[in-house]
Parts: structure tokens; sequence; C-alpha cells
């Protein structure tokens, strides 16, 4: 597939296979000289002529993708809907002047989320810092980057503090 570009210089169209530096990303179509997809892109397997075949796969394959990843935001807002309507309680072991002796963090959260069938993992919660005290606090929750929402964490102390 070689073609005339604006110049009088020749490219061919390469479809890659692998990310390459200062060129571009997996499954995109590139135009390169042709001695560069001759010598060093084709050979070491890092792309591969962009026929019309190839790239109707690679629309195909983009097509599954984007459908996947719909899936995935849908299934994040369904809980990202429940747990936003829940609050989570935690027990803690904590002094007189409502310090805690450790600190509930992410995975905290996130086990007393799970616990409650809330399937939120540690990396979704966003806690600007462990928490200390005693108390009631909002905690974002980001499932994706066009699913976020909040949930209610009391945390208590626990029925045998010292």
């Amino acid at each position: 597939m070689v073609s005339q570009t604006a110049g009088s210089s020749r490219s061919v169209e390469v479809l890659l296979v692998h990310d390459v530096d200062n060129l571009g990303h997996r499954g995109e179509i590139v135009r390169v000289k042709p001695g560069y997809a001759r010598n060093y892109l084709l050979p070491q397997g890092k792309a591969t002529p962009a026929t019309l075949q190839n790239k109707r796969m690679v629309e195909r394959h983009k097509e599954q993708l984007a459908k996947i990843e719909s899936d995935r935001v849908r299934s994040f807002a369904k809980i990202a809907e429940s747990v936003s309507r829940y609050s989570a309680t935690i027990e803690a072991h904590a002094t007189a002047d409502n310090h805690l002796y450790g600190s509930v963090v992410a995975r905290d959260i996130s086990e007393a989320l799970k616990a409650a069938g809330h399937p939120v993992e540690a990396e979704h919660v966003k806690l600007e810092g462990p928490i200390k005290e005693l108390g009631m606090y909002t905690v974002k929750l980001r499932f994706h980057e066009k699913v976020q929402t909040e949930v209610k964490v009391w945390v208590v102390p626990s029925a045998t503090s010292p």
C-alpha cells in the first residue's frame, strides 16, 4: 500500500501491533516511510500491513471494546446508585476523647460495604487521608471516570473498647 502524500515523499500505512514511542498506540493505523516499515516495524513485529481486512478487524475489535466498556459503566452505575443510599457503620477501638487507636482506611470501608452486599473494591474508595476519629464521614467513591458517588460512613466505638 504505497501512496503519495502532500509532498513528493512516499509513505505506507501500517497497523500498529504494539505501542511505538513517538509514533502511536496499539491498534492505530499510521503512515510511515516504506524503509521504516520494511526494515524496522514489520520485522520487529511492531506493525502489520494495513490491509482492508486488517482495518475491518480493528474496527470490529474497537466496537467490541466500546460495548464492553459501556456494559462496565452501566454495571458501575447500578452499584453506585445502590451504595449511595446506604450508610456503612464501622466499629473501631477509641479513646475516651474519640481518637481511634488505629485508623479507618479505604480497605476497611470496602470490606464494610462488601459485607453489606455492595461490591466496592478498596481502589474505588477515595479518602483524603485515614480516618482517625469517631464520627460521620462522607466518603467519595469513584468506580469509573464517568461513575462517581458518595457514601456515608459512621465510625463508632467498638463495644469492647479498652
